[in-house]
């Protein structure tokens, strides 16, 4: 049994709460549509008992959320927009880095991860809204078996074989360098390396250009694996702040690196940026690109989302910019072709032999069916169709989705939808833990992934990150109604706030 059901409510929301919640639960649900002349002051102070003053609070508080607008001398009236029902994220200032984390204050974002990832382990989860991941049958499961079968009958001793070729399967470097190609990225086959995913490439980057006590810049809000990466290799984070429009604050970067003499690398997913799902612009990327040539600081693309956005053309990632080597390019198949495949390949840019080196020094060769696998499949016009499909049924779940916090989710919720991707990067009402809703949440069999797993600052308990990768169905549905009550419960015990301020 749930907190909602077993917990006593401490106190009511004030009033003028109250009375908003009840107006925006009939827009959010088309009770009150585009247009409709709300209540007047005097009518509102009738229909619910309360003052004037009450009365005028809950029409402006729903005016702030941008689902009314006031007319002078006639009124206020439902907004057209159905996206004004939930704003967007409030954005950071992002004049200025976070403060640098020190060896002993980051030490330990790797047990605090493994904490809340064991917990969803080892609970009873029903949905799962905090993996950021497309739902097994949004791939097409048959094909790749069919092509894996093949390959097999084509190589029959491809399992059984040793390689004594050191390196990545020609094949497979020679499919991807064509891929890369139409996306304006120039690498000679020979330069690309076969990896593990993105994890491994990442990770392979950062032993290339950094050593124990450098600083790495990243994004905050950023993605949990990262910091858990930095940690493990004994490097010093800096998080600098990250906007839901256009990525990593250059005008922060510059101060990093006049107060950081040990600033080695900077980390970016200018794609679809988790968590938040910014999409850097072009003369955002370009700049970036110059200012780490300029500064001599490896900048580390991880480009694993952009395959995802949803825009009529053809996406470009920083290294398209890159002339120097400065950028060390990492791509992943794991959330566009195979999951369980763990394909990815990298560029090291001028660092690319030493990476390879680390590369053997830890991990000896990749297998070659999967390489072969990913290549044939990649190298055809059917993955541009799969990709098609598959943005849009992203597409229609991720609206599925707004829809759904928007009905269900307490007054205040924010939101910045973004172009294309697997998530939605809340912001919940002061009164609301994204940490103590995450536990609740698990209680009810639902798993979210809160903000604070997303930085080592103490930053992001009002946020959290909720997953569009399932189809939307009833089941998915209810968890959404369950999220908001939870949600609306903690604010009742704590309406002014205080414990997630």
């Amino acid at each position: 049994m749930s907190d909602l059901q077993t917990r006593p409510l401490a106190e009511p929301s004030p009033l003028y709460r109250q009375v908003a919640e009840h107006y925006h639960q009939a827009i959010r649900q088309g009770v009150l549509g585009a247009g409709t002349r709300m209540p007047s002051v005097r009518e509102l102070m009738q229909r619910h008992g309360v003052s004037l003053s009450t009365a005028l609070q809950a029409l402006r508080t729903l005016e702030s959320l941008g689902c009314v607008q006031a007319r002078p001398r006639v009124g206020y009236f439902v907004c057209d927009s159905p996206q004004s029902l939930l704003g967007e994220c409030s954005e950071p200032d992002l004049r200025l880095p976070l403060h640098r984390l020190d060896g002993a204050e980051f030490a330990g974002i790797n047990e605090r991860i493994s904490l809340w990832l064991e917990k969803s382990r080892l609970a009873q989860v029903r949905i799962d809204l905090g993996s950021a991941m497309p739902a097994a049958e949004l791939f097409d499961g048959a094909a790749l078996n069919r092509i894996g079968a093949a390959l097999l009958r084509e190589h029959p001793e491809i399992l059984v074989q040793g390689h004594s070729r050191p390196g990545t399967h020609p094949i497979f470097q020679a499919a991807m360098a064509r891929r890369a190609l139409e996306s304006g990225v120039h690498v000679a086959p020979h330069e690309v390396m076969s990896t593990l995913g993105n994890s491994e490439a990442v990770n392979l980057a950062l032993s290339a250009v950094a050593e124990q006590g450098d600083v790495i810049a990243m994004e905050s809000p950023t993605f949990y694996g990262l910091l858990q990466a930095v940690e493990a290799q004994n490097l010093r984070a800096i998080e600098i702040p990250s906007s839901a429009r256009t990525g990593l604050s250059l005008e922060a970067l510059e101060l990093a690196v006049q107060q950081e003499p040990r600033l080695k690398a900077v980390v970016v997913v200018p794609h679809l940026q988790m968590p938040h799902g910014a999409v850097m612009p072009d003369a955002h990327k370009a700049r970036l690109v110059a200012f780490c040539e300029q500064h001599n600081l490896a900048l580390i693309e991880d480009d694993i989302y952009r395959e995802l956005v949803d825009t009529p053309g053809v996406s470009r990632p920083l290294k398209a910019w890159d002339r120097s080597g400065q950028v060390i390019y990492c791509v992943s198949f794991n959330k566009t072709l195979a999951p369980g495949l763990r394909q990815g390949w990298m560029n090291g840019g001028r660092w690319h032999t030493r990476v390879q080196m680390l590369k053997f020094a830890k991990t000896r060769n990749m297998q070659v069916w999967a390489q072969l696998l990913a290549a044939r499949c990649v190298d055809s016009a059917a993955f541009s169709r799969h990709l098609s499909r598959l943005r849009g049924h992203l597409a229609r779940q991720r609206e599925r989705s707004v829809q759904a916090v928007a009905r269900h989710f307490p007054v205040g919720t924010r939101l910045s939808v973004p172009p294309g991707g697997l998530s939605l990067w809340i912001e919940l009402p002061l009164g609301v833990s994204s940490s103590l809703l995450f536990e609740r949440a698990l209680d009810c069999g639902i798993r979210v992934a809160p903000g604070p797993m997303f930085s080592n600052t103490g930053r992001y308990e009002r946020f959290m990150r909720l997953s569009c990768g399932l189809p939307f169905t009833p089941e998915v549905e209810a968890a959404y109604v369950t999220l908001g009550q939870l949600a609306k419960a903690m604010i009742a015990q704590d309406p002014l706030g205080l414990s997630a301020a």
